[in-house]
C-alpha cells in the first residue's frame, strides 16, 4: 500500500485533513516544503532536479479539492470532467507569465488512450493505462473502483494524473524523464489512498520504470 511506498521514498503523505486554524503559511519554502510536505524526502531532491529550482512559492496542498473534484466529475455521469490542481510550483523568482510546475488530476475520456499514440518525443512506461513521460512532465492514467463511488465496480472512475516541470533550462535526459514518473507515480498513489481504490487502482506500489510497449 502507500504507507511501503512512503517509506521506501520517505514521502510525506500528507492528509487533506485541515485544523480549524491553519498555521500562517511561509511566502517561500524548499521542494521539501511546498504544498505542506507533499514532497517530503527523496522526492523533494527530484523536484529541485527535475524543476532547476530549490524555493518555491508557499502554496498549499489541495488533495481535499482534487478528490472532491474526481468524485463530482464521476456523478455527474459524463464521459470525462476537469479536475484540479493537487500542487502548484511557482519558483521564486518567477514572472508573471512563466509556466509554473503541477500537479493535477483529471477524470480522462476513453478516447484519451487512443490519443496517447506511441512517441519518440516521450518515453512509455509499464504501468495503469497508459503512462508516458517526456521534456515538459509525465502522465499517468488508470482506473479507480472505490466503496465510496456507487457502480465504480461497473464502471471505474477514470483518473488521469500529471505533472508538469513547468518553465526550466533543465536538459531532457533518460535519467530524467524517469524522475517525473516517479513523481506522478507517488502523487497517483496518494490520490489512490484517499479514494480508497481497490488495489491500489491496479498501480505497483514500486514505480515501474521499464518501457512499456
Amino acid at each position: 500500500m502507500v504507507a511501503a511506498l512512503a517509506l521506501s521514498l520517505g514521502v510525506g503523505g500528507v492528509s487533506c485533513a485541515s485544523s480549524e486554524e491553519e498555521p500562517e503559511r511561509k511566502p517561500y519554502v524548499g521542494a521539501d516544503e511546498v504544498c505542506d510536505g507533499l514532497f517530503a524526502g527523496r522526492l523533494a531532491g527530484m523536484i529541485e532536479d527535475v524543476t532547476g529550482h530549490k524555493v518555491f512559492s508557499g502554496a498549499p496542498n489541495k488533495m481535499s479539492d482534487v478528490v472532491k473534484a474526481l468524485k463530482a466529475g464521476y456523478a455527474s455521469g459524463h464521459m470525462w470532467a476537469a479536475g484540479e490542481t493537487l500542487c502548484r510550483l511557482s519558483p521564486k523568482g518567477a514572472g508573471p507569465t512563466d509556466a509554473s510546475g503541477e500537479v493535477d488530476f483529471s477524470m480522462y475520456h476513453p478516447s484519451d488512450l487512443e490519443d496517447e499514440a506511441p512517441s519518440n518525443d516521450v518515453k512509455r512506461y509499464d504501468m495503469g493505462k497508459i503512462a508516458t513521460s517526456g521534456q515538459g512532465g509525465a502522465s499517468l492514467y488508470f482506473e479507480c473502483m472505490t466503496p465510496k463511488l456507487q457502480s465504480s465496480e461497473q464502471r471505474p472512475l477514470r483518473i488521469a494524473g500529471g505533472f508538469s516541470r513547468g518553465k526550466s533550462s533543465v536538459p531532457d535526459t533518460p535519467e530524467h524523464r524517469d524522475l517525473k514518473m516517479i513523481i506522478v507515480h507517488a502523487m497517483s498513489l496518494m490520490v489512490s489512498d484517499e479514494l480508497e481504490c481497490e488495489n491500489n487502482a491496479g498501480l505497483p506500489e514500486t514505480p515501474v520504470l521499464t518501457s512499456g510497449a
